[in-house]
């Protein structure tokens, strides 16, 4: 096992070191004796973006493929194990990575590391027309009540298409379409498999109460006898022109409680000094109760139930300004965009105040604490640095970087980014009147862009397995 890097960053106590397996799995150690629980975190480098035309949504398929059961772990025997030993799982599929992870009390961080070893080393041997069969109904099922039946569900697919011309890796979302998950073949899965699946393509992260020498042992013992294999193909190229150049708008007609405007604006790529600035932005114009467009829209105005701007953060492709309204009564949306144009325009020229700025500061900084106070949120951001950025110990000095943004930054960010021709807009018309009239109790507020851009594998797995 070589070691790649010995020194030990971080704040607030908080430290994390990196190891190499000779098959080239990156390992990325945190200890943390505050409880007796570890984190076991795995990131493979594959999402919707590594894709092709018609067979989209395989990335999200074979994340749940990989709780069908492996050489040694039969049927839904992982959910049985982890579960049975106190610990928690789950996995989840984005744009950009697949990622699986445990929690488990300390005396049982063996079983999750031979477990996540099993799968990744022999989930070939047990991958047969069942399981796939089973999964890819599962996944279409996931599809219909979190997309097609649910009121507002296909917006962010929407407005995805949208931001992200034809052909563009990110042009559609990690759930993928109907025809597609109909026309995965099992070689399809295989061959992702064999193509993503591999050591050098992942990074483990284990955080918590840990002795690293024995974990570092047990590591290389389940997944150093893992074969490496190349040809990965690079990810088609995400970029874009800095801004939209012309406002993009599309109509919905459908079943909605509310009228609704979503919009979708390209800011700067993840991991810069200019996407922290833009998320500070939204957060002053939409982040909360206390925000600038709930204050203008929902308090004063009271044309809206519902007003936030959220931040999906990318990094292989322009980051989404995730924004939306939902209005109240028989509210017009002209009304309401127009006064959002008005506070955006105020905003851009003014920039935020001092208040203002130390209110988003703050809530940005308890938002990052919060994750790097849990083994599991800090075994996930280790992994996200290491894969999207290439450094672990980012994550830990994420929120200074955060808190030396400055309001003159922020103000230029807004200015550049938050217009009407760089954006994509959704607008929600109900095809019953009689629905309009319907409250905040009805209409849902913003959701949370990474949320939305993300889908997940649960216990329904195990519902559907039995």
């Amino acid at each position: 096992m070589g070691h790649t890097a010995t020194d030990q960053a971080g704040t607030g106590g908080l430290t994390a070191t990196e190891h190499r397996l000779a098959n080239g799995l990156r390992v990325v150690l945190s200890e943390d004796h505050l409880t007796p629980v570890a984190a076991v975190c795995l990131w493979y480098d594959v999402g919707s973006r590594h894709e092709v035309k018609g067979r989209t949504g395989l990335a999200h398929l074979f994340e749940h493929l990989m709780f069908q059961g492996s050489k040694q772990v039969q049927g839904n025997g992982h959910f049985e194990l982890v579960q049975g030993a106190g610990g928690s799982l789950n996995g989840t599929t984005s744009f950009e990575r697949t990622n699986y992870f445990e929690t488990m009390p300390t005396h049982q961080l063996e079983l999750a590391l031979w477990l996540e070893a099993d799968r990744m080393g022999s989930l070939l041997a047990a991958l047969d027309d069942e399981s796939m069969e089973n999964q890819r109904d599962v996944v279409k099922n996931e599809r219909r009540q979190r997309y097609d039946n649910v009121p507002y569900g296909t917006a962010f697919e929407k407005l995805t298409a949208l931001a992200y011309p034809e052909g563009h890796p990110y042009h559609h979302t990690p759930i993928g379409s109907m025809a597609d998950l109909d026309a995965a073949t099992l070689e399809d899965a295989r061959a992702f498999f064999r193509t993503y699946y591999a050591p050098g393509n992942a990074v483990l992260s284990v955080v918590g109460d840990i002795d690293p020498e024995q974990t570092l042992a047990w590591i290389e013992k389940y997944f150093g006898s893992i074969l490496s294999h190349d040809g990965k193909p690079a990810p088609r190229d995400g970029s874009l022109p800095e801004t939209i150049g012309e406002q993009l708008r599309e109509v919905v007609e459908e079943e909605v409680p509310a009228r609704a405007l979503m919009a979708a604006y390209r800011l700067p790529h993840d991991g810069t000094r200019a996407c922290d600035a833009a998320d500070l932005a939204l957060t002053v114009l939409g982040g909360g109760e206390s925000s600038r467009l709930y204050n203008r829209l929902v308090r004063r105005d009271r044309t809206a139930v519902a007003a936030g701007f959220g931040l999906l953060r990318l990094a292989g492709a322009p980051s989404l300004g995730w924004l939306d309204v939902k209005t109240s009564g028989d509210v017009e949306v002209p009304v309401i965009e127009a006064a959002i144009d008005e506070e955006l325009a105020r905003f851009a020229e003014e920039g935020p105040t001092a208040e203002e700025m130390e209110r988003a500061q703050a809530q940005l900084e308890r938002e990052w604490l919060d994750r790097l106070g849990t083994v599991a949120g800090r075994a996930d951001e280790l992994c996200r640095y290491a894969v999207l950025f290439g450094d672990p110990q980012l994550a830990l000095t994420a929120v200074q970087r955060v808190l030396e943004v400055s309001a003159e930054e922020v103000q230029a960010v807004a200015k550049a980014k938050l217009r009407p021709d760089n954006r994509a807009v959704l607008v929600y018309e109900p095809t019953s009147t009689a629905e309009i009239a319907q409250s905040a109790e009805d209409a849902e507020g913003a959701e949370d862009p990474e949320s939305a851009a993300t889908v997940e594998a649960t216990d329904e797995n195990e519902e559907a397995a039995k």
